[in-house]
């Protein structure tokens, strides 16, 4: 089950999530004495990441964190590079962050590389995991139809049309065809291993997906629609995203 929360405004539902996500970062630590987080990225991730990194009374020292997919062959200096993203929004808000495993897209060697970063998260179960969804459904870059099966922690996957027009269309691109068509991901497997999900999705672009993905069946066309199966599961929604919803609150939180 996916548990709603709806605010009005996307400043409002990324507060709200990253709040809500702290709060078990904190336990994490007060409970075992460390936390694995995974980071998304993209568009939808910018007021969460900026309300996150400010909060209070975190202990980052004692915070793992990773993230959830890169593209294969994109440098750190491109400005789509999601390393880059990390380091702008993320990792250089915090000095005193624990550890943080970026996924080197670039790598010489993709075998080598997807080895290192699957032994590295095999290490560390993931406490909390911040992500969002496409506007095709997809979870990290798990575009449909999805592989539900897979247990490895990262693999290279192919990206569909819509996926990359989005990318396109988020401004990351200067054209359609220099979007990436394939990247490094964390499967869908994995991220339901994680003990608390919390979605991000602002903006009326992630209407349809939104309701696909909260009221319709299970089924990796839209990939994300699996996490309805995980116990510990909360969406944060701005009035936008919330749109086409059939079971909304009659009112949103402020």
């Amino acid at each position: 089950m996916i548990d709603i929360h709806y605010h009005e405004t996307k400043a409002a539902s990324g507060e709200a999530a990253a709040a809500f996500g702290a709060a078990a970062i904190r336990q994490a630590i007060a409970e075992r004495g460390r936390a694995t987080l995974v980071i998304a990225t993209g568009a939808s991730q910018f007021a969460l990441l900026e309300a996150l990194v400010a909060l209070p009374d975190i202990d980052w020292s004692k915070v793992t964190a990773f993230h959830l997919d890169e593209y294969i062959g994109m440098p750190e200096t491109h400005p789509a590079s999601f390393r880059k993203y990390l380091k702008e929004r993320f990792t250089g808000k915090l000095p005193t962050l624990g550890a943080f495993h970026f996924i080197a897209g670039d790598a010489a060697d993709l075998d080598a590389e997807l080895d290192r970063i699957n032994a590295l998260l095999d290490a560390h179960p993931i406490d909390v995991m911040f992500a969002g969804i496409g506007e095709n459904g997809h979870l990290a870059f798990n575009d449909p139809p999805a592989d539900f099966a897979s247990t490895v922690a990262y693999k290279v996957v192919q990206l569909e049309e819509r996926c990359r027009r989005q990318q396109f269309g988020e401004g990351w691109f200067p054209t359609l065809e220099d979007v990436p068509t394939e990247a490094i991901s964390m499967t869908v497997q994995r991220i339901l291993s994680s003990r608390l999900i919390v979605l991000t999705i602002p903006d009326e672009r992630k209407a349809k997906a939104v309701q696909h993905v909260l009221e319709g069946p299970v089924t990796n066309l839209w990939p994300a629609s699996i996490l309805q199966q995980h116990p510990h599961c909360h969406a944060f929604l701005d009035r936008a995203a919330a749109s086409r919803l059939t079971k909304k609150p009659a009112s949103a939180n402020a």
